[in-house]
């Protein structure tokens, strides 16, 4: 590899776990240069086939590689491949970027304990190498595997996680939806203010500089006796149109016979019984009703009122403990065990008025009309039409697959996503990197979509303290 004396600039070394995170990596890096390891191009040749996200992977950074290195001489790779011409790099700082190849074997320098023969020693003696003999410039490994991180740190290299994908810097800053009002709001917002009734609801017209923070469909409340709850429908500078919030807590309320137990759950189905939002997701520790309180509006909407004309239940098969290896049957048959939770709800929103099995039969086969269940593996190509679409356990998705499958949804469809961040099972997803995280962070400007994170669990007072002391 050329050596580049260039002032500032960084070369970073990828490990393969980064490529097959995030395919578009490789242009990523700002006026940064890049280095791949011919260990790493070994073990994208044997992660490539298949039909797993991570072959899919591969295989576009197989693509974008042979597009960069289309036409280069053996001189031109030893001195890197440019990203100037990419038709993938936006930034002009990336376009000073270059993509270097291990073209010769290094020596081994890595300590005794760490022979070179496993591919993570390999990367680690190759940075280690480039470290010693780039003295201008900060040589890092960039990995999302934390051992690989842990003994780069002892051998003295430079190393970080990948963190391009992130959506934010800390979960905590992520939207939640709600906003409590401070005791001075009508004081500061009410001078413009105008109120009217239309076709039975109660709209109001503020203006003031706490509009500027809100965002469609958010919901806004006030402690003490007025107990004030509004959602924010319009938004235009220092002004907004905001609405009455509909009370679920109330029995004269209820949906499917449920009611919301708290100020969250209520906000929810506002959202969720909204013909006006097309997409909605809910975010919230376990027990705090999300499953349900979807399933309630899908059957409410479905059945009763008739707006779609099924319910689309799907989501990631990723096992909590060891796999239990294949299942028999058909589609739905094989996703029966991983629907548990939705199994356990319809439990409660669809008990079975007689005792014998009949009853009970029967009632499960009114529900199976309206209630399809789906896997994930096949959703790429299809177009769902007036249908109600829940996706469960959405902080195990990508971005990439959220996007997918959200653009499934055709004419008259609503999706729902639902998710506990603090319960990620997809090696290399964070909190941060989720696909629920950065579909809550994208759509929060759109005006047909809203978002509220539960925070009370209402399973029972044991899963409650469990999820809070545990």
């Amino acid at each position: 590899m050329a050596r580049l004396k260039v002032e500032g600039k960084r070369l970073f070394v990828l490990d393969t776990n980064v490529l097959m995170h995030d395919p578009t990596s490789l242009f990523r890096f700002a006026e940064h240069d890049i280095y791949l390891p011919m260990v790493v191009l070994e073990e994208l040749d044997a992660a490539k086939k298949g039909v797993s996200e991570v072959a899919r992977n591969v295989r576009q950074v197989s693509r974008y590689l042979d597009e960069l290195m289309n036409g280069a001489n053996s001189t031109e790779i030893s001195q890197g491949i440019s990203l100037e011409g990419s038709p993938y790099v936006n930034d002009e700082k990336t376009r000073e970027g270059r993509i270097f190849f291990q073209t010769k074997e290094h020596a081994d320098s890595l300590p005794a304990n760490l022979p070179g023969v496993k591919a993570d020693n390999t990367i680690l003696n190759i940075a280690l190498k480039l470290k010693e003999r780039h003295h201008d410039r900060q040589v890092t490994l960039v990995s999302k595997d934390i051992n690989l991180r842990i003994k780069a740190k002892i051998i003295g290299v430079h190393t970080e996680d990948y963190f391009n994908d992130n959506v934010l810097d800390e979960i905590e800053r992520l939207f939640v939806g709600s906003a409590s009002l401070p005791e001075d709001f009508w004081e500061t917002h009410s001078r413009e203010m105008n109120s009217w009734l239309e076709e039975g609801r109660t709209f109001y017209k503020v203006k003031g500089p706490l509009v500027k923070q809100w965002y469609p469909n958010m919901f806004l409340y006030s402690e003490g006796e007025d107990n004030f709850e509004a959602t924010v429908r319009e938004t235009d500078n220092d002004e907004a149109i905001i609405e009455l919030a509909q009370d679920y807590r109330t029995d004269n309320h209820n949906v499917w016979g449920i009611t919301a137990r708290n100020r969250e759950q209520s906000y929810a189905l506002n959202l969720l019984m909204d013909p006006e939002v097309d997409f909605v997701s809910l975010l919230g520790p376990a027990g705090t009703g999300k499953t349900l309180l979807a399933l309630a509006a899908a059957l409410e909407q479905t059945i009763e009122q008739k707006i779609y004309k099924e319910v689309l239940v799907t989501r990631v098969t990723v096992p909590v403990g060891e796999d239990i290896g294949f299942l028999p049957g058909t589609e739905e048959e094989k996703m029966t065990p991983w629907m548990g939770a939705l199994m356990d709800n319809l439990e409660v929103l669809a008990p079975s008025q007689s005792d014998n099995e009949w009853g009970q039969q029967a009632t499960q086969d009114i529900l199976s009309r309206w209630l399809k269940v789906r896997s994930l593996s096949f959703m790429r190509g299809r177009t769902f039409l007036n249908k109600f679409v829940i996706i469960d356990e959405a902080q195990n998705l990508t971005p990439k697959q959220m996007k997918t499958l959200i653009t499934r949804a055709g004419p008259g469809t609503k999706m729902i996503c639902l998710g506990n961040v603090a319960q990620i099972d997809t090696p290399y997803l964070t909190d941060t990197s989720s696909g629920i995280t950065y579909v809550v962070d994208r759509f929060k400007d759109w005006k047909y979509s809203g978002h509220i994170t539960l925070q009370r669990g209402e399973r029972s007072r044991l899963a409650h303290f469990a999820s809070d002391e545990l």
